[in-house]
């Protein structure tokens, strides 16, 4: 395994296993298989919905001897709780679903503040306030993002969480983070991928010295079961990866992911397969040159999957652009 030196000093590994789609009923087995397999990342959310199976998965690999030191766990603070006095709840109740004192990373999600729903009520709360009513849809609630921000802020002094960050974050909001912040974000996490290569705010990020971690580091793969994407739009398909995986003895899926991190990215590819586990972690025995860099990264069309603007209006009656 590589890493990457965040501005806070600590060690971020280069490949996580994430955990979003992964079925609650595999979790915990996944976690124990992708341990076992070498990862040391683990990218996980509330929203994602298996935090209490992946909290069992984590006690199982604590109780053979990996030590809390070696893993790196990350976790995000959800849309509903932005709100100052929502976000320590928010993180203990992932903490002890996680089974765990304290995070690695803990993120703000989306730049999106939705309005409280109580634990009680329903947990985790996805998008949609009320799911019953005729006509359900997402209810925003006016939160500045510097308020959820120093709530964070103070999660890092309490000891509970040790770096913080951001999701689906573009230039101009990391400049409205960066004006005001006691803590800098250590991470941005966004959707990238050959198609969506982001090369700018990448390179703003580089120059602020703010890691970039990548979802959905295979692109459509991510979203076909969403049926948020179709066979055609599949990145490991292309002519060119499969010359260039053939060309290193690879798989097209280790070209994509190699060219990531070769990127200067660390990324969090998802599968429960035991076989795709040691595949999407064996990529630092060999390097892409400068030529096969190039024509993957003239694969980019600006093809983004996870939009809250495509999704939002299908799946819960909102228009909620967070990107121009």
């Amino acid at each position: 395994m590589e890493y990457q030196t965040l501005n806070t000093g600590h060690k971020l590994p280069m490949v996580g296993l994430g955990l979003w789609k992964i079925e609650k009923n595999i979790t915990a087995q996944t976690i124990v298989s992708a341990v076992e397999s070498g990862y040391r990342h683990l990218d996980s959310a509330c929203d994602y919905g298996n935090e209490e199976e992946a909290g069992k998965g984590l006690h199982e690999v604590l109780n053979q001897g990996i030590l809390r030191k070696d893993l790196w766990i990350t976790s995000k603070l959800w849309n509903t709780y932005h709100r100052a006095e929502h976000v320590r709840p928010a993180l203990l109740r992932t903490l002890r679903d996680l089974q765990l004192d304290y995070l690695d990373l803990y993120h703000m999600h989306f730049p999106i503040a939705l309005k409280y729903v109580d634990f009680d009520l329903r947990y985790p709360p996805e998008w949609l306030y009320d799911p019953k009513a005729d006509q359900p849809r997402m209810e925003l609630d006016s939160v500045p993002l510097l308020e959820t921000w120093q709530a964070m802020e103070a999660l890092v002094e309490e000891g509970l969480v040790r770096d913080i960050g951001i999701c689906n974050f573009g230039t101009a909001l990391l400049r409205d983070i960066l004006a005001s912040a006691k803590i800098r974000p250590s991470v941005l996490q966004i959707e990238l991928h050959p198609y969506l290569c982001q090369k700018n705010l990448l390179r703003f990020c580089m120059e602020e010295d703010i890691a970039v971690t990548g979802f959905s580091p295979l692109g459509a793969q991510s979203y076909f079961q969403l049926n948020m994407a179709e066979a055609g739009d599949s990145v490991i398909e292309q002519p060119s990866i499969h010359d260039i995986a053939k060309a290193h003895n690879r798989t097209p899926a280790q070209v994509v992911l190699r060219w990531g991190i070769q990127r200067g990215v660390s990324i969090v590819p998802k599968s429960s397969n035991p076989k795709r586990l040691r595949e999407n972690i064996a990529l630092f025995d060999f390097k892409l040159s400068d030529t096969e860099m190039k024509t993957i990264n003239a694969l980019d069309c600006h093809r983004r999957f996870n939009d809250p603007a495509d999704f939002g209006p299908a799946a819960f009656n909102t228009f909620l652009p967070i990107y121009d």
